[in-house]
C-alpha cells in the first residue's frame, strides 16, 4: 500500500537542494546499513526522527529519481523543518482549530482504514480458482458486437436531410464528410468511426447504428445532443476474447476490490450506525 503522505508539498518547497556528495563506497558493510536503518535521521530539539519517516517521504520525493545521497538529504532537512513546523503549530495550540483537527483526525481515519483493507487482501489471497471461473464466466457471456461505421454531423436536420438526399443521388458518403461534418475527429477521414461497441456512443446513436445492416445509411437524420447525424455502417464483428494470461492482472484486480467491498459489509454487519 503506497500511503499518500500529506506534507510532501510543503515538504518539497521548504527543504534545500543537498551539495553534492562523494558516492557512498560499494563496500559498506551489512552491520553498517544495519546501524544506518535504525540510527534516527536527526534529533531535532532533543526529538529523535526515526528512519522510517525518510523512508515513508522519499517514496513521495523521488518520484522516478535514483537513490542517491542528495535525495537522502533532502529527505532528512524536509523532516527536519516538518518537525520544527509542526512543534511551532502545536505550540501556538493550532491542532485545537476545530476544522483543522478534523482533517487530522480524517487522515489518520483513511490511512489505518487504508492499512486493515490491506490486510484483508493479503490474508484472503485470490486463488487460480477464483481466477479461472472469472474467466470461463466471461467467456460464457454474451459478448456485444463491435461496428465499424462513418458519420456524418450536422447542426441543423434541413442540412442532414438534403445530404441523404445527395447520397441518394450517388454523391460519395467519404466526400460528403469531409466538406460538411462538424466532427472534426472523422471528417477528415470521410466520417471514419474506429471500431467500438454501441457502449461508445450516445443512446440515440447507437439504436440507429444497431438498426443498420451492413453497407445500410440511415434514411432519416438521427438527432443527439451533438446535432443531426447521417450513419452508415460499413462493417461488424464479434470481439475475440484475450487469453487468460492476458488478462490474469485485470481478474485479480477486480477480484481483490469484491475483497474490499465484503470487507466493508463485515465491518458494517457488526455496527450499530443511528
Amino acid at each position: 500500500m503506497r500511503a499518500a503522505i500529506l506534507p510532501a508539498l510543503i515538504m518539497l518547497a521548504l527543504s534545500p537542494l543537498a551539495q553534492a556528495q562523494a558516492p557512498t563506497p560499494a563496500t559498506a558493510t551489512a552491520a553498517a546499513a544495519a546501524a544506518a536503518a535504525t540510527k534516527p535521521l536527526a534529533v531535532v530539539n532533543g526529538k529523535e526522527i526515526p528512519a522510517v519517516y525518510g523512508e515513508l517521504i522519499k517514496r513521495e520525493m523521488a518520484q522516478g529519481q535514483p537513490d542517491s545521497p542528495q535525495l537522502d538529504e533532502r529527505v532528512r532537512e524536509s523532516l527536519i523543518n516538518l518537525e520544527l513546523l509542526s512543534r511551532a503549530a502545536l505550540d501556538k495550540g493550532l491542532d485545537k482549530e476545530p476544522r483543522l483537527a478534523a482533517a487530522l483526525d480524517i487522515r489518520r481515519k483513511d490511512q489505518l482504514a487504508k492499512a486493515y483493507l490491506e490486510d484483508y487482501v493479503k490474508a484472503h489471497p485470490v486463488t487460480d480458482a477464483e481466477i479461472q471461473a472469472a474467466y470461463d464466466k466471461a467467456k460464457s457471456e454474451a459478448v456485444e458486437p463491435e461496428y465499424r461505421a462513418r458519420h456524418i454531423l450536422v447542426k441543423t436536420e434541413a442540412e442532414a436531410k438534403k445530404l441523404i438526399a445527395d447520397l441518394g443521388k450517388k454523391a460519395k458518403f467519404e466526400d460528403l464528410a469531409k466538406k460538411h461534418s462538424q466532427d472534426p475527429g472523422s471528417a477528415k477521414n470521410g466520417g471514419e468511426l474506429d471500431w467500438a461497441n454501441r457502449g461508445a456512443y450516445v443512446k440515440e446513436f447507437s439504436d440507429a447504428l444497431a438498426g443498420l445492416k451492413k453497407g445500410e445509411i440511415t434514411k432519416t437524420p438521427v438527432k443527439s445532443q451533438f446535432g443531426y447525424h447521417i450513419i452508415r455502417l460499413d462493417d461488424t464483428r464479434q470481439p475475440k476474447i484475450p487469453p487468460l494470461e492476458a488478462v490474469r492482472g485485470e481478474i485479480v484486480k477486480q477480484t481483490q476490490q469484491l475483497r474490499v467491498r465484503d470487507a466493508i459489509t463485515s465491518v458494517r454487519a457488526s455496527a450499530k450506525v443511528e
